[in-house]
């Protein structure tokens, strides 16, 4: 008797499963039972043909694995064959999005605009949700194209970071770019970062490059349209982001090179000054971020470094605009700002931290003398002050969410902001994302 198998297909869904088949039968031998198991993972499938099919391979070895077929056909007992899928736990879903920015003359406006937006984004991502309750990672890598200072030979173009999830480094990252006259090889560009990045082979992540700049799409030796089909073999979109007029854009191909892999065209103004909105909640949400700060606790090699990059970067939101800090702070306030290699309240949440490995030395001075019991009720105490600075913060960021809508017209919202959040949100339903 085969136990029938309980298959759910989802629309456009990889199903991970695992085909377990289990032969059981009575000998009339020494052995009176006998069990014989078949494991067989099927990934990435999305044909329900291909799982029946090899499901009834491995049913068929069930049924001759460890025995004689004269003796199964006559034996008194019943064979029971079990087959049963069971569905494995996916992979954390997973968003991967380059940027590619001109950094040569006249683009000051769009390096600013990605500097005071990249919390924006960070915090679009936070409200984002996979199918039912899957909560997506972020990515983001970073690189600089255009620029005299660059080497000729890598065709002016530099891997500024490759993927990361830091968003104090993705931060810092973007602070350190600057412009210089140079030569834009957009097709260059793309395939260099194709090729250097780790895009995995994961069909459910979403792979997104969005390139910016204003000369035309076609410079340099690198046809486009070969670096565009090959990210759209590796399920890569490219969006592109023409700094200049809109019909201009069309007209030197930067439409064409979205198109071609089902991505987003759009222009730009970048040298527009981004429209921020003061609320009542900015000054109260920018003192928890400096009481958020003292939760932490460095610990390791990299802890005192990481630390003052946080608040370094602190310093440059600050220092471009008060409400340019407000938005990093609620990007602090979210999941996605996580410090589990530097940090010991992030560390203690991860499933494979051991706080008895961490050596005297790599803590802190004033947690050097104390016990181990001792620092699990500092690290435990900072938790819940943290997680209580946090929900603070995502209200009042409700409430200063809520002001702005009341107060901004539509197009004073910043120009790359919304490009991008556009951009992103249309393909992500793609992959079966929604926004809370």
């Amino acid at each position: 008797m085969i136990s029938p198998f309980k298959i759910q297909i989802l629309k456009n869904k990889v199903i991970h499963y695992t085909v377990t088949i289990v032969v059981k039968h009575k000998s009339p031998t020494t052995i009176s039972k006998k069990e014989s198991m078949f494991n067989l993972n099927i990934v990435e499938m999305k044909n329900l043909q291909q799982i029946v099919v090899l499901s009834t391979i491995f049913l068929g070895m069930g049924n001759s694995y460890g025995s004689d077929l004269n003796y199964l056909n006559s034996s008194k007992d019943p064979i029971v064959i079990e087959a049963a899928m069971e569905r494995l736990k996916p992979a954390n879903n997973l968003v991967k999005i380059a940027l590619l920015l001109d950094t040569s003359n006249s683009m000051d406006g769009l390096i600013n605009q990605a500097k005071a937006q990249l919390w924006d984004i960070v915090n679009k991502f936070t409200h984002a949700k996979c199918g039912n309750d899957g909560r997506p990672q972020l990515q983001i890598a970073l690189y600089q194209y255009g620029n005299d200072n660059l080497s000729s030979r890598e065709g002016f173009i530099q891997q500024v970071l490759g993927f990361s999830s830091d968003l104090d480094e993705i931060s810092e990252k973007l602070f350190s770019l600057s412009t210089n006259g140079g030569e834009e090889y957009c097709g260059q560009v793309i395939q260099t970062s194709i090729n250097q990045l780790d895009w995995g082979k994961n069909p459910d992540h979403l792979k997104m490059i969005f390139i910016a700049g204003n000369e035309p799409f076609t410079q340099g030796k690198l046809n486009y349209k070969d670096a565009v089909a090959n990210a759209k073999e590796k399920d890569i979109i490219i969006n592109t982001i023409y700094c200049g007029a809109y019909e201009q854009g069309i007209n030197t191909n930067w439409k064409n090179g979205a198109q071609l892999t089902g991505g987003e065209y759009m222009a730009i103004d970048h040298n527009r000054k981004v429209v921020h909105i003061n609320t009542p909640y900015d000054d109260v949400i920018i003192r928890l971020n400096s009481k958020l700060n003292k939760t932490y606790i460095s610990y390791g090699a990299l802890g005192a470094a990481k630390m003052q990059q946080q608040s370094t970067q602190d310093d440059n939101a600050m220092e471009m605009e008060e409400v340019v800090a407000v938005k990093r702070a609620v990007s602090k306030s979210s999941r996605l700002y996580s410090n589990s290699s530097w940090d010991l309240v992030d560390a203690s949440d991860e499933k494979d931290f051991d706080m008895a490995k961490i050596k005297k030395e790599q803590l802190p001075m004033e947690l050097q003398g104390k016990s181990k019991a001792e620092i699990a009720t500092y690290v435990d105490g900072k938790k819940k002050e943290r997680n209580d600075i946090q929900k603070e913060i995502q209200e009042l960021n409700k409430k200063r969410e809520t002001y702005i809508a009341a107060q901004q017209k539509d197009d004073e919202k910043g120009e790359l902001e919304n490009a991008m959040l556009t951009a992103i949100q249309k393909q992500a339903a793609k992959k079966n994302y929604s926004w809370e």
